[in-house]
């Protein structure tokens, strides 16, 4: 769920918890005290902060990006591997989830990157 009120705070760049809370989708829509728990919970973690207060609301805006909250995620989620892409790689080939076309373009950003480091 915290990744789900962190895409709400990316799209709306900042919002008071309410404005969160009705942002998410209906079928996912929570309570608002849940969603007041989890921007707590990331304030303390550094991952949001309060900017301004209108009336008695709070305006939360996100500290991460979401390239490097992604990454975060990624690589504690390898590291349950023993950093090796191997089995997830082969996982998401035989689930079909890795396409063809995921491979190509892949491809392509492993040759900008090695283009950019020579």
């Amino acid at each position: 769920m915290e990744m789900e009120i962190m895409d709400q705070l990316w799209k709306l760049e900042s919002a008071s918890i309410r404005e969160v809370q009705e942002s998410l989708p209906t079928k996912r829509r929570v309570e608002y005290t849940t969603v007041q728990t989890i921007v707590y919970r990331l304030e303390k973690k550094g991952a949001v902060e309060r900017t301004r207060k209108i009336g008695n609301a709070h305006i939360f805006k996100p500290l991460l990006s979401k390239r490097s909250a992604v990454g975060s995620l990624v690589d504690d989620f390898l590291s349950q591997f023993g950093g090796s892409t191997e089995p997830v790689m082969l996982h998401l080939l035989e689930s079909g989830k890795l396409t063809l076309e995921d491979l190509k373009q892949l491809e392509e950003s492993v040759k900008e990157k090695k283009g950019k480091v020579e």
